[in-house]
């Protein structure tokens, strides 16, 4: 489980003690924390130091969503795990539904906690930011011809080898448009990806990290991820895996 932090000391001990019962006994929480003013990583640290299922990362600063989930993947897999879950450390992603993501990684290679399939929904948005929403979704689907419908959403569960296949040196986008990147890379190598019901809701504390930049970046990041073909690679096909589409 990564939980990647800026400025979130008013909900990371709550999210901390919210998904440790959702994981068994083996299951590791990783904390990417880059050097919020806040204190977020001192709380991080003691959480570490008083649990040993829990690791604290920390970074020299921010520089994106992005940059912080590549290095929580790169030490999710050199710490040998099976499967990787992310997930934002607002309560916006409601971790009741863990259980739900894990369990349907028995059928597919990256499970997307997905507001816009059907079941799936957002609470307590405006007008305003709900267009802005479905709007890049559709955007982002259209322009890169994929069914998936929920491709900013960034409450997802990896298999290994899915992290393993798709060169993370390459990934480029380092805001928002970082879920739309992965998920299009997911599916450009072969891989199956499977979405689930979600709703998701706006964070109860801190302040959101949603930008006019990150929204310009993803506009034109975007048909840059369509034209670059760098980091792709095809996926070698697994024998007996059940086939579902996303």
């Amino acid at each position: 489980m990564i939980l990647p932090t800026y400025n979130e000391a008013g909900n990371i001990e709550r999210m901390v003690e919210a998904v440790g019962p959702k994981l068994g006994a083996d299951d590791r929480i990783l904390i990417v924390d880059d050097n919020s003013p806040d204190g977020t990583g001192r709380i991080a640290d003691r959480l570490a130091a008083a649990d040993s299922r829990i690791e604290a990362l920390h970074r020299p600063a921010k520089e994106g969503l992005g940059p912080a989930y590549i290095a929580g993947f790169r030490r999710a897999l050199e710490g040998g795990a099976g499967l990787v879950v992310q997930m934002d450390a607002d309560f916006s992603h409601d971790p009741a539904y863990l259980p739900r993501l894990i369990a349907a990684s028995a059928l597919a290679d990256l499970v997307l906690g997905s507001r816009y399939v059907p079941g799936g929904g957002i609470t307590e948005w405006g007008a305003m930011r709900r267009l802005i929403s479905r709007g890049g979704s559709l955007y982002s689907r259209v322009l890169l011809g994929v069914p998936v419908r929920d491709l900013t959403g960034g409450f997802k569960c990896f298999r290994r080898e899915v992290l393993e296949e798709i060169d993370l040196d390459t990934v480029a986008a380092s805001g928002y448009s970082f879920q739309v990147e992965m998920t299009y890379r997911v599916l450009k190598a072969g891989f199956e990806v499977l979405e689930v019901p979600i709703t998701f809701r706006e964070r109860q504390a801190g302040n959101s990290k949603m930008s006019t930049s990150i929204v310009i970046e993803a506009a034109w990041r975007v048909p840059a991820i369509r034209l670059s073909g760098a980091g792709l690679r095809r996926r070698r096909r697994w024998p007996g895996r059940r086939r579902r589409r996303g």
